[in-house]
């Protein structure tokens, strides 16, 4: 069972996102938020998907494609620690992933699909985890964080881009 990570085991910037996750099973959580998330973004209107609050902004579009990249990277580091593999991972800079995607280019459909099956993958990967796998920390972006640290920011920054998706667009 992956328990809630301690602050030492994390990146300060990831305290928001870890804080955002409400107490009970990460798992069963994320597996709420894959269809609850799902559901939310598919049911949009090609006008709302394409909506940005502000010049300069992301669309909704955009948001979700963030949301699927994100969710990715944090798998990827926490299968290299869980897998043992010692390599200090390097960061990602969310706003060069946006600039070569091409989210606004799909449907809100595709991307929604896409991130339930991004989630379904990773609940699949984040179950297989020992208990000993997930307490394993490892670097990522000169920073120390353990597996079970990303499996809770995989919900948490989820939850973040929920709060701003109601806060700002909708």
């Amino acid at each position: 069972m992956i328990t809630k990570p301690q602050p030492d085991e994390y990146p300060a910037y990831a305290a928001t996102y870890v804080a955002k996750v409400p107490a009970g099973p990460i798992l069963e959580i994320l597996e709420y938020l894959r269809d609850n998330t799902y559901n939310f973004f598919a049911r949009m209107t090609a006008e709302q998907a394409d909506y940005a609050y502000a010049e300069g902004k992301w669309t909704l579009k955009e948001v979700l494609g963030h949301m699927i990249d994100t969710e990715r990277v944090f798998a990827y580091r926490a299968l290299c620690f869980a897998r043992g593999d010692k390599t200090s991972l390097p960061g990602f800079e969310q706003d060069d992933y946006m600039s070569n995607a091409s989210f606004d280019a799909r449907s809100m459909q595709s991307l929604a699909s896409e991130f339930k099956a991004v989630r379904e993958s990773n609940l699949f990967l984040y179950s297989s985890f020992t208990d000993e796998q997930s307490m394993i920390i490892g670097k990522a972006n000169n920073n120390p964080v353990s597996v079970r640290a990303l499996v809770y920011m995989t919900a948490g920054h989820e939850l973040h881009h929920l709060d701003i998706v109601k806060e700002k667009y909708i």
